[in-house]
Formats: structure tokens, sequence, C-alpha cells
């Protein structure tokens, strides 16, 4: 009787602490691997919890550039890549790394600069354009250099306008080699150009006189992807609990919890995962 009743308040103890049932209580979290502008802008911090209060999984965010973020993904330190860089992304899944990718959300690229524009590119929506005439004027301008989602589609732009900014480096082109509201940080301090992802911009605290000078270029689309890595390469991902935040975030009612994060009024990310 006294070893029964040890056992019962055993069991108990363990329900109490959640350590008792397939997959322990403990054990209900994931990583997602994911880049720097869905955390910087706030986004994670107000849609993840709506997802752990419904599911009761809580999603453990690591915030790097999404070149970082999918190497991180390839070697199976993380459940779920959540970037925006689509090529790499399906290269990942093609290369066995994931097992599907599903478009989540857009917003866009721009690019800031500061009140005395060096360049006269403000106002433009041609960011070859604008970027041939920071080049030509060789006003300043702060890259992520990181490659990052930002960072490779700015290397894109600058590879359509025909400017060889490696040779630049170190001279009106600096590569901070950080973070985008580092990026953004040192670029201001520094009075130069930056392209940045919109809503990182919208959530950075500290524009002083600084304002969007290049807008609106089709070329500065930014769509975000969710993936969740391939199990089968990577036995330690917790492939149930990611496929239900990916399912989550895909869904009518993730998609509109990202609709409906704002920062002043202003919608950060517009869902597009049905389309």
């Amino acid at each position: 009787m006294i070893r029964r009743g040890f056992l019962s308040l055993a069991a108990t103890a363990l329900v109490a602490l959640g350590l008792s049932g397939p997959g322990y209580a403990q054990d209900r979290f994931i990583v997602v691997q994911s880049t720097t502008s869905t955390q910087n802008s706030g986004l994670f911090d107000y849609i993840l919890p709506i997802f752990q209060d419904k599911t009761g999984i809580e999603v453990r965010v690591v915030a790097v550039g999404t070149g970082q973020a999918i190497q991180n993904a390839a070697n199976g330190d993380g459940d779920v890549l959540f970037v925006h860089a689509r090529a790499a992304e399906e290269k990942f899944v093609a290369d066995g790394d994931g097992v599907e990718r599903f478009d989540v959300m857009y917003n866009d690229f721009v690019i800031v600069g500061p009140p005395s524009d060096p360049a006269g590119v403000a106002g433009s929506s041609d960011a070859v354009a604008a970027l041939t005439r920071i080049a030509e004027a060789q006003a300043p301008f702060a890259s992520r250099g990181d490659d990052s989602g930002t960072h490779i589609a700015e290397l894109a732009l600058w590879k359509e306008a025909a400017i060889d900014v490696a040779a630049a480096s170190g001279d009106w082109y600096r590569e901070t080699g950080a973070g985008m509201g580092a990026t953004l940080t040192t670029g201001t301090g520094m009075g130069a150009y930056i392209m940045t992802d919109r809503a990182t911009w919208i959530s950075f605290g500290d524009k002083g006189d600084y304002q969007i000078v290049v807008e609106g270029d089709p070329r500065m689309f930014n769509q975000y992807g969710i993936t969740l890595v391939n199990p089968e390469k990577h036995p330690n991902v917790k492939a149930d609990l990611g496929q239900e935040f990916v399912d989550w975030v895909i869904s009518p009612e993730g998609q509109e919890a990202i609709a409906s994060f704002q920062i002043d009024g202003q919608q950060l990310f517009f869902p597009n995962a049905g389309n």
C-alpha cells in the first residue's frame, strides 16, 4: 500500500510538473530560424502569443540574416524556416533540407536618406536609377553586407545598375555586417543612404530627420515564405509541432493575425498565403 501510494503521488507530481505523457510539456516548443525584420518589427511579439494560446506550443525564434537562417536550418538547428529570399528558399527545399515552401506575406523595400539628399534621388520610384545616381555622386551608402534577404535584394539592384560595389567597399559603400536595426543606426549616424524593408523602417525608433527617398519600384517587392525543415534529413526536427505552426501561419486565422499587426495605424505585412 505504501509503495502504491508513493507511486501515485509521484505520478501526480509528474503530471503537475508536465513531465508525464508522450512528448512532455516542456518539449512543446519549436525553434524557428528567421530573419531580423520579422523580429525587429515586432511581428513575432504580436502573433506568437496568439499561436501559443491556441496550441500550447512555444515558438523560440533565432533572428539572423536570411542567409545565416537558411544555413542554420540546413544544419538541422531548427524546426521551421521563415525568411524572405525565394530563390534561396526554393534551393533549400530542392537540396532536401526543407519539405515544402509556402508564401506567407509581403511588403516592400525602400531606400531612406538624409534631408540633404546629396544624390538628388528623393521622390524616385526607380531604384536602379537612384542607385546609379548614388554611385555617381559617391554618396555614402550603408549596406547590411550580411547575406540577408535585404542584402541579396540590394545586390541584385546594384547588379542591374551595373555598379561594382565590391570595388567601392570601404569608400562610399560601407558594409556593416549587422542586422537591419543596427545598420539603420549606423547609416543614419554617417549620413548614408540605406535600403531597408518597410516594416523595420516603420518600427525603427530613431529616424531623426531621415525620410523615405525611393519607394514604389516593383523590383523592391519583398516576399516572405515558410518551410518545415525536413525531418527525414534531420531526425531531431519536431515535425508535428513545426507543421502545426506552418499550417497556422498560412491558415485564415494566422493570416488575419498578420494583417492586424500595425504600428501607428500602418499595416506592416500583407498576407498572401492564399494567392
